[in-house]
Formats: structure tokens, C-alpha cells, sequence
């Protein structure tokens, strides 16, 4: 599993969305705490220390530019980056009497006065943790907001000797991605879906194997995902090795392994975005992410499968496939309909922007069958959402992720960090929620481990029997 990858692709689409305004001189990127926030216009340069200057700027930042900034009550997010802050001394076993939060009135500037005052002086107690005390205040600030496209990316580490072509991890796929182990997106059991190299294959881990449990903890608890599944996803270099308790139902062999972290050379056929194949008389076509130029990529794939020969139609696989560009999300449906609106990009006060089909797309005429699942998230589900709003197609599979809270933009702090949020909400084409929720199937195909054992695709053979009916 890479997470590593996932974070410096997240970076550049946080890059590639920012604004196209001139770049601002050096000293103004470096600008005093609490002053407007900017997009970036390059990546950033050396990161510095998080301060409570870099705190505050990231404070008012959220207050005058994210979503519900205007209405939101800035003293949940006070309260939460205190919080953290206390519970980072009781794991160091630090606690002191200055750690007491301030009372708050709801006036934000005169509450960030009190909370900095606060902040400062218990900080001051224990000058050795001021680093690390910082950066979870800012970190728990940013999540108090409770928006899966609301980040702070920092302090990303490469391992040594990373290069593109590397994955990261203990090395296999399961059928629960770990940012959105949630109740809505994970359902037990979890299994193994692909080995992909490194520790999980010298250990002989299969596609089906069961994971009963992961550091002695059951990643499901009456059906609710645990904290443990985290364990698998882990961040260099603070990666721990991970043991693992295994069912295989095939011979019904139980056994223990543990799994070091580290770098492990991927198969370059699984790092394209943009797969394609002939499957009898329809076009396959497996997409990743919405990275730039990724629906041209996908159309010129069934424009070559379709040379020569009648298709009867096209399966679009995004399972797995963790979102992007909405703008290319928007040209890709414009292949299948013209004269629609896909999506809506609303502000808290109910005024929408409009996300409309390019009609300059030529159109395919093809019946469209599209395989999604709970790792379906953002762009992802803009597409899934407007397949089934507008009929273009049929969903098959499992419910998506509900990981679209609306396009992130992204703002350069003064310390060369980046911090990202929405500005609007998504609404589906018909104004429906989609963020949190997701988006439904037409036809209920999940995985199963019995069929990741045996190599079978019971979504995609649902599919192709659709598509011949």
C-alpha cells in the first residue's frame, strides 16, 4: 500500500487547482501571522517550524475563505486545537497548571487573543515540546472542521531511496481503504483483494486471506471498523511493523505473520491511470484518478477499441478510484450527454455554481455500465452521481465512498505548508447530498473473499451480462 504516492499526487492537485494570480513576492508568501492567506503559485519552498503565528494565519484563513467560514463558530475550533494540545502533554507526561483554556465569547478575534495568550504560556513551560505541541493544535484545528477535503499537508517524508516506480507499505491491498474506514464505506470481513509485492508476497499472503486481526486488535467490532485497520496504512518514517492474524477459507489454515514496512518495486502496468482491454464486443476501461488529461486518455482508449469493429458498449471501472479534476470528471461524462448539468458547487447560503457538460466532446452512443465501490471518493463520485441522476448508465457494484465534501482549494502559509479546504459544497445533479453519504448502486455485486481467491469479478461479469441483454 503506498501512502506515500497518495500524498505527493494529493499535493500536486492541490497545486494544480490554485488560482493563476501573479506570484507574489517572497516576502509577501512569508507574510506576518494572521494576515491573508494566498493560493500557491509554486511548490513551496523548505518547510519551517510551525509556530502560533502560522496557527493563527491558518485560523483566519479557514474563518474568511472555507466553506461555512462566515456562520461557523469559531470557538469549536479553539476548543478542539486546545484539546489536543493537553492530551499531547499527558502522552508525554508533561502536563503542567498553565494548560488551562480560556473562556470564550464568540468574538473571534478577542477569543484567538485569549487562546494564543493560553497557547504561549503553556507552551513556554516546556520549550523542548513547543514544536510538536504546535503542530497538533494546527493539525486539530484543521480536522475540527469535520470536512474530508480539508487538510494540512506537511512534514512529508520520502524513505531513502524512493523513487517513482517504488510502492510503500507492507505491501498488498484490502478491501478497506483506511482513510475512510467508516461505517458508511467499510464492511467486515476484511480480506486481501491484491498482492502487490514486498513483505505481503515473502510471506505468501494470497488474494481471499482473511485478516482476523491486526496487532492483536479485531479490525471489526459488531460490524464497525476499528481504529487497528489504520495499521496497514502506514506513514513513513514512523511506520512500526504489523502482525497479523489470517484466515485462508480455502483450506481453512489459520497462521500468524508479521509484516515490516519499507519500499518494494511495483508492477509499471498497475501505475497507469488509464487501462484498456477488448472484452468480446464492449471496451473496458479501468481509470484511477482524475488526473489532468484522464477523460481524453480514457476516450482515445475506446476510440481504438472501437477501430474496425461495432461495440456494444462500454464498462467504465472506478473502483478504487479515489477522485481528482472535477473538470475532467465533467469532460469525461460530456462523452455519454450533452446539455446537462453534472453537479452543483454551492456556498453555505445556498448560492450554486454550475458544473455543465462540454459539449464540444463528441459523443460516443454507447450504453454505459460504470463499476464503482466504497473506495469510489470525490470525482469519482461527481461521475457516479451523474451517471445515475441523468440515466446514462447503470452502477454496478457497492455504494461509494461519500468522500466529496467539495473541490479543495489550496492557501501557502507563512511556514511553506499547505493548507487546503473547500470554498462550496457538492450537490449531485438532482441537489442531492452526496458527501457522506454516497451514492448508490443500481445493482449490489461486492467483492467477496471467496472470489478474490479464485481471481473472479463477479461486478464486471454483471456488467458484460447487462451490456448483452
Amino acid at each position: 500500500m503506498t501512502i506515500l504516492r497518495s500524498a505527493a499526487a494529493g499535493l500536486a492537485l492541490l497545486l494544480a487547482a490554485a488560482c493563476t494570480a501573479p506570484t507574489p513576492p517572497r516576502s509577501q508568501a512569508s507574510t506576518a501571522a494572521g494576515s491573508a492567506c494566498a493560493p500557491p503559485q509554486a511548490p513551496p519552498e523548505a518547510e519551517t517550524a510551525a509556530t502560533i503565528d502560522v496557527v493563527e494565519q491558518a485560523y483566519f484563513c479557514i474563518l474568511g475563505n472555507y466553506y461555512s467560514g462566515a456562520t461557523l463558530d469559531a470557538r469549536s475550533l479553539l476548543t478542539a486545537g486546545f484539546l489536543a494540545l493537553t492530551q499531547e502533554l499527558n502522552r508525554d507526561g508533561r502536563d503542567v497548571p498553565e494548560a488551562i483554556m480560556p473562556a470564550l465569547t464568540g468574538d473571534r478575534k478577542a477569543d484567538w487573543a485569549a487562546f494564543e495568550a493560553a497557547h504561549r504560556k503553556t507552551t513556554d513551560q516546556v520549550p523542548d515540546l513547543r514544536d510538536k505541541l504546535t503542530v497538533v493544535t494546527l493539525e486539530a484545528l484543521v480536522a475540527a472542521l469535520g470536512d474530508n477535503h480539508a487538510r494540512w499537508t506537511h512534514d512529508v517524508k520520502r524513505p531513502p531511496d524512493y523513487y517513482d516506480g517504488d510502492g510503500y507499505g507492507v505491501g498488498f491491498q484490502a478491501n478497506v481503504n483506511g482513510p475512510q474506514a467508516d461505517g458508511n464505506v467499510a464492511l467486515a470481513p476484511l480480506f486481501v483483494t491484491t498482492v502487490q509485492g514486498g513483505a505481503a508476497q515473502a510471506a505468501g499472503l494470497r488474494p481471499g486471506d482473511v485478516i482476523e486481526s491486526i496487532n492483536g486488535s479485531a479490525p471489526f467490532i459488531d460490524g464497525t471498523p476499528t481504529p487497528a485497520i489504520a495499521a496497514l496504512y502506514p506513514r513513513y518514517p514512523e511506520a512500526r511493523p504489523v502482525q497479523l492474524r489470517l484466515l485462508r477459507q480455502t483450506t481453512g489454515r489459520r497462521w500468524t505473520v508479521t509484516l515490516k514496512p519499507g519500499l518494494y518495486p511495483r508492477d509499471p502496468a498497475t501505475l497507469r491511470v488509464v487501462r484498456s482491454k477488448l472484452l468480446d464486443d464492449v471496451a473496458y476501461v479501468r481509470l484511477t484518478g482524475f488526473t489532468p488529461d484522464s477523460a481524453n486518455r480514457v476516450l482515445k482508449a475506446i476510440s481504438r477499441l472501437r477501430t474496425g469493429r461495432t461495440l456494444s458498449g462500454v464498462v467504465l471501472d472506478l473502483r478504487g478510484n479515489g477522485g481528482g479534476s472535477p473538470v475532467e470528471a465533467t469532460r469525461l461524462l460530456s462523452a455519454f450527454v450533452h446539455g446537462k448539468i453534472t453537479a452543483y458547487q454551492c456556498t453555505v447560503d445556498g448560492r450554486c455554481a454550475t458544473a455543465r457538460t462540454d459539449d464540444t466532446v463528441e459523443l460516443l452512443n454507447l450504453p454505459l455500465v460504470v463499476l464503482i465501490d466504497r473506495s469510489c471518493a470525490s470525482a469519482c463520485e461527481h461521475v457516479s452521481s451523474a451517471v445515475k441522476d441523468l440515466r446514462l448508465g447503470q452502477l454496478v457494484g457497492t455504494r461509494t465512498a461519500g468522500v466529496i465534501s467539495g473541490p479543495a482549494q489550496s492557501y501557502l502559509l507563512a511556514n511553506n505548508t499547505i493548507l487546503s479546504f473547500p470554498a462550496r459544497h457538492h450537490l449531485g445533479p438532482n441537489r442531492e447530498v452526496i458527501d457522506r453519504i454516497g451514492v448508490p448502486r443500481d445493482h449490489h455485486v461486492p467483492l467477496t473473499p471467496e472470489d478474490a481467491a479464485a481471481g473472479r469479478d463477479p461486478a464486471l461479469a454483471k456488467a458484460l451480462t447487462l451490456l448483452h441483454k
